[in-house]
């Protein structure tokens, strides 16, 4: 039997669309600038698996002139706790300096009582009688509510006041501020504000926007399921492709694999059909979920670091753009859809 050899090069995808800057977006990026001077300090997230992808150069441009703490979150769907987990982690905190820098899952009580006790440190410091008041924010769906969610239940022992989803857009206004941790004799608590997620203007970079959309950060249906699934079985490849072993060997064939997810797990059509679509779907909420290996997407190297912040430049596109990116893709869903109809 032949060694098996994976793809070392995923295909470009030019026609790929580069923007998911929604008006919701706009408006929120927009509302966080104008409380601005009510805050004291911005906690920004971004995705563990995909440290450099998920980070908005906006926040910096429109959200400069407050402390910020940068806070990789999902890092249990990323990190394996190795030595080499450990060293990327103090790549990415010295070239975050001067901002500080955590690694958290919301779902760890000790990850969670790190960023607390960041909280509290930076509140004393401030020597306020009012308190402090803090601002999440982060790209879509990359677990600004979750931690807030986590940070009230550990901090101050109260019950979920933001509301979560596996899509992108669940908080889309700016909500109230919740508190996470109590007053002292000194002063009143701490208090953090939940934002919307906001995308990039334009994502310069094909396989950038494939990684957000396999994180989570744009709708399922923005990027065609098959697509999604053919970029994660690459990654999938890369890193041990025994890990779906239980559905088929090891393939570079996105078709042969989700064939055979179908038939042995049912996900069939009329007649027998497997239902590639829906088994692209589950496919990707498995990994999603850490139950098809848990691994970085973004490679992470002083090189890559640095590629990054000259970059920063293709990014930095007008929102005008993105408002024509955005035209331009409904433009070419409307003629598809017009082209199914006849």
């Amino acid at each position: 039997m032949a060694t098996f050899v994976p793809r070392q090069v995923f295909p470009t995808l030019d026609s790929l669309p580069r923007s998911y800057f929604l008006g919701h977006h706009r408006a929120g990026l927009a509302k966080m600038k104008t409380m601005l001077s009510q805050i004291d300090l911005v906690i920004e997230c971004r995705d563990y698996r995909i440290p450099l992808s998920s980070r908005n150069p906006l926040f910096e441009e429109n959200l400069a002139g407050r402390e910020r703490l940068i806070v990789y979150t999902k890092q249990d769907l990323g990190s394996q706790g190795r030595q080499k987990d450990k060293t990327r982690e103090r790549l990415v905190r010295d070239f975050q300096q001067p901002s500080a820098v955590l690694f958290s899952d919301y779902k760890d009580k000790s990850s969670v009582r790190k960023v607390l006790e960041f909280a509290r440190a930076h509140r004393a410091s401030a020597d306020s009688l009012t308190g402090s008041r803090m601002m999440i924010v982060g790209m879509p769906n990359v677990g600004k509510s979750s931690l807030l969610n986590a940070l009230r239940g550990v901090g101050v022992h109260k019950g979920k006041a933001a509301h979560t989803g596996a899509q992108p857009g669940v908080t889309r206004k700016i909500g109230t501020t919740v508190k996470i941790i109590e007053g002292e004799e000194s002063g009143e608590g701490v208090y953090l504000m939940d934002t919307p997620g906001v995308f990039i203007p334009y994502v310069p970079d094909a396989e950038a926007m494939l990684k957000l959309a396999l994180c989570g950060s744009v709708k399922d249906t923005i990027i065609a399921p098959t697509t999604l699934a053919d970029y994660l079985l690459f990654h999938l490849n890369l890193y041990e492709p025994s890990i779906y072993g239980e559905y088929a060997p090891p393939t570079n064939d996105i078709v042969q694999l989700l064939d055979m997810l179908a038939r042995k797990t049912g996900r069939l059509q009329k007649g027998g059909s497997p239902d590639l679509e829906a088994s692209a779907l589950w496919m990707i909420q498995r990994w999603r979920n850490g139950h098809l290996g848990r691994f970085m997407l973004d490679e992470v190297t002083h090189s890559t670091l640095e590629a990054q912040r000259k970059g920063d430049e293709g990014i930095r596109l007008s929102l005008s753009q993105g408002r024509k990116m955005m035209k331009e893709l409904r433009k070419q869903k409307s003629r598809l859809k017009h082209l199914n109809i006849q």
